[in-house]
């Protein structure tokens, strides 16, 4: 029994599940998908809890400037380049017969300080917790510059607290790179799919990183029941934090932005549709939500999982949440997309998209790998194998377009968010384009 009912009747009930346990890779149309009312919908956020995230981070420009050189050249802002790419487009198009509109990557994956989506959400929550906790003590005002956080006596304060989250990988980075560098210890609880470089990495900053041999969700209530033992430890709930979901909601307006000084058009003949990779569910999540912010019924955003980690697609087709697991059907959770390699969605989050997202795809191991191989033979950008599940999205543009009646096949704009990749070492990355190359050959 899973929940109450047995497996044939879930089967009956939600035909989805056939594919999911099958590990067939599907494309599912959300039908509780309703019109966008700012406020209305979503659960415990607010445009001006967006607008009040991105002050935040305005303030904090200073100071990141200062503290992370790559940053300098525009003035602390942690931003990514938007790129059009005609010629993947045109690959995609000849592979999978799927032309349509004009596609684009978001390129995540160069973001600056932690090279993947998680800088936006993870840097965003450890700078408010700084912010909150010099304010408490009379050390900042928020007419402040804020480089004064990097003085030894703020850095004095920040050493009295510890940082602790639990991570497949992404989220890890970030947050032990932002912590150190502002002066707090750091406990990053790593998942038995966490990649050993990341690992590494942490370690080499004096990140503090407990291995554990189970999945994600171990990892965060490893991490969670650490902090609940001390008050002078901050936990970032992966799970569960708006703050992280607001970090993420920032790049809504930003991408507005940098549609405008390209004069892309997004209005209800001129379409946009975003794919994201989705692991709990906080990152593509929050960026959902914001560019329902920016955009509103013109923007349709879709979840690419891996086959074997369809947490976001088991817990929104059930209608169960986080009060399922892929597991409980069986799915393993195994993938090369450590990024992603998650069971069970943020219940938090599958309730804000339950009414925001247009639907959710799957993508199994070997066809990350294809894609990888391609958009590198193509574009020359590295990424990493969790970032190119959204080129899946794309792929199957007509099931996109159907989902979407009215949409014009040839005005709409595709974007692809590449969620990581730039940090990724050169060897590790080549063991990546090797099994890429041969899957191309051998697609079985």
């Amino acid at each position: 029994m899973i929940q109450g009912k047995s497996l044939e009747t879930w089967l009956a009930t939600c035909p989805v599940l056939k594919d999911i346990i099958s590990l067939r890779p599907t494309f599912w149309i959300n039908p509780d998908k309703k019109s966008f009312i700012p406020g209305g919908t979503e659960v415990g956020v607010s445009r001006a809890d967006v607008e009040d995230a991105a002050d935040r981070l305005e303030r904090f420009r200073p100071l990141l400037a200062e503290a992370f050189e790559e940053t300098a050249p525009v003035q602390g802002e942690i931003e990514s380049p938007l790129q059009q790419i005609p010629v993947m487009q045109k690959e995609l198009s000849s592979r999978y017969h799927c032309s349509a509109g004009t596609l684009y990557v978001k390129l995540d994956s160069h973001l600056p300080i932690s090279g993947s989506i998680k800088a936006r959400g993870g840097i965003y929550e450890i700078l408010k917790f700084a912010e909150t906790t010099a304010i408490n003590y009379g050390l900042l005002k928020l007419k402040d510059n804020y480089k004064k956080l990097l003085s030894p006596e703020c850095r004095e304060l920040f050493g009295k607290y510890s940082i602790v989250v639990g991570s497949t990988g992404n989220l890890g980075l970030s947050i032990g790179i932002i912590s150190i560098a502002l002066g707090f210890s750091v406990t990053v609880h790593m998942s038995a799919d966490a990649k050993q470089w990341k690992k590494d990495k942490l370690r080499s900053l004096g990140v503090n990183v407990v291995e554990h041999d189970a999945d994600y969700s171990v990892a965060v209530a490893q991490g969670r029941a650490e902090a609940e033992a001390d008050s002078h430890c901050h936990f970032v709930d992966d799970e569960a934090s708006k703050d992280l979901f607001l970090g993420y909601a920032v790049a809504g307006e930003r991408l507005k932005r940098q549609f405008a000084e390209r004069a892309i058009v997004v209005d209800a003949t001129h379409p946009l549709f975003v794919y994201l990779p989705c692991g709990v569910g906080g990152g593509p999540g929050g960026i959902t939500y914001g560019l329902k912010l920016a955009f509103g019924d013109n923007v349709h955003c879709f979840f690419g999982e891996p086959t074997q980690a369809p947490a976001m697609l088991v817990g929104l087709a059930t209608g169960l949440h986080d009060t399922v697991s892929a597991t409980d059907f069986g799915v393993v959770n195994k993938t090369i997309a450590d990024g992603l390699a998650v069971s069970r969605p943020s219940g938090f989050v599958s309730r804000i998209m339950q009414h925001l997202l247009a639907g959710v795809f799957t993508v199994n191991d070997k066809e990350m790998y294809r894609l990888l191989t391609l958009f590198w033979r193509c574009e020359k950008i590295c990424l990493e194998p969790s970032a190119l599940v959204g080129f899946s999205g794309y792929s199957r543009v007509k099931a996109v377009l159907e989902s979407v009646p009215g949409a014009e096949q040839q005005h709409a704009s595709h974007l692809v968010w590449a969620t990581g990749g730039s940090m990724v070492p050169e060897l590790v990355w080549q063991d990546y384009n090797r099994q890429g190359k041969k899957y191309l050959v051998h697609p079985g």
